[in-house]
């Protein structure tokens, strides 16, 4: 019934919220990702996208889509790689964003690895900036990370905003430095906060910097100050900080795929990750339900108390 065709274009626009990227992403003309969707739509009797001069939003109709065209999508993967006897065999060395420790991300690397058993799958979990890094010297294959948006490298996972956040009570003293949470130097987030803040002219500090996410969430839990997060990825236990606070916006923020083409033996076993991670994009927005920094159940921390200044 569905066009496993158009159920990618629409995965693609529905992660990215632009018909351009998801063009540039398919390497299609805009023109055909909006025939291919109004096709789906047409076939589904129901608006996927609500569409004005401010962007693209996913209807009701098209977020229950969503995870029917990843369901459907798998299958049709899973059939063609039964039928097709390619094994796929070797060593793939995968970089990801701490930004993924609280997400789904695990249970999409299980599935590949029991799709492709014979891949040896190396992850390394660094800073969005050290991976880069990394990718550019050769040293990893396939990297998902923070990016500027408009950078053009990669593919766009999904695209997002930065906001402030802090336990919930925390009040930001307008006459005070802001108390910054960030992770060390090359952190993209850490240089996005700095810059707007810089550019504002608004005074700061540093109440606590960590190359661990866990750590870092625990700085905030504990009231020690606010840190910049993608707005898809906010962990348990800590809120936006509110408009009123007077903080500077932290703009949008792109999640790309990057890929070396340095191993030629990796290629393929990349470009088979690469496609699970995109048509599997929508999953990875916000924390897994339940869970906090380290994989155990608990219950969220208790906040700071009303009114408590950072």
């Amino acid at each position: 019934m569905y066009d496993p065709t158009q159920l990618r274009t629409f995965l693609a626009v529905a992660q990215t919220l632009s018909f351009t990227e998801a063009a540039r992403r398919l390497g299609l003309r805009q023109s055909t990702v909006s025939q291919q969707v109004r096709r789906l739509e047409a076939a589904t009797g129901r608006p996927l996208f609500t569409r004005d001069t401010h962007g693209v939003e996913v209807t009701e109709d098209g977020e229950a889509m969503l995870g029917f065209a990843r369901s459907i999508l798998l299958a049709h993967e899973r059939a063609e790689a039964y039928f097709g006897g390619t094994r796929l065999r070797g060593r793939l060395r995968f970089g990801v964003s701490e930004d993924f420790v609280l997400t789904r991300l695990p249970e999409i690397l299980e599935s590949f690895r029991r799709e492709h058993p014979e891949v040896d799958l190396e992850l390394s979990v660094e800073l969005s900036g050290t991976l880069h890094r990394r990718l550019e010297a050769g040293r990893l294959d396939l990297v998902l990370a923070k990016s500027a948006p408009g950078a053009g490298q990669g593919d766009v996972v999904w695209r997002d905003r930065m906001v402030w956040i802090a336990a919930e009570g925390v009040r930001i003293d307008p006459e005070r430095p802001v108390p910054l949470i960030l992770f060390p130097r090359p952190a993209v987030t850490r240089a996005r906060a700095l810059e707007v803040l810089e550019r504002e002219g608004r005074a700061w500090r540093m109440a606590c910097t960590s190359g661990s996410l866990s750590g870092l969430v625990a700085a905030a839990r504990a009231g020690l100050g606010v840190m910049a997060h993608t707005r898809g990825l906010i962990p348990p236990g800590l809120v936006p900080v509110p408009e009123r606070a007077g903080l500077p916006d932290l703009g949008p923020v792109d999640f790309v795929l990057l890929r070396s083409g340095r191993r030629p033996a990796a290629q393929e076993a990349a470009s088979a990750l690469a496609r699970a991670l995109l048509a599997a994009g929508d999953r990875l927005h916000g924390p897994v339900p339940g869970r906090r920094p380290g994989g155990r159940p608990g219950p969220s921390a208790r906040p700071a108390g009303p009114g408590r200044p950072a």
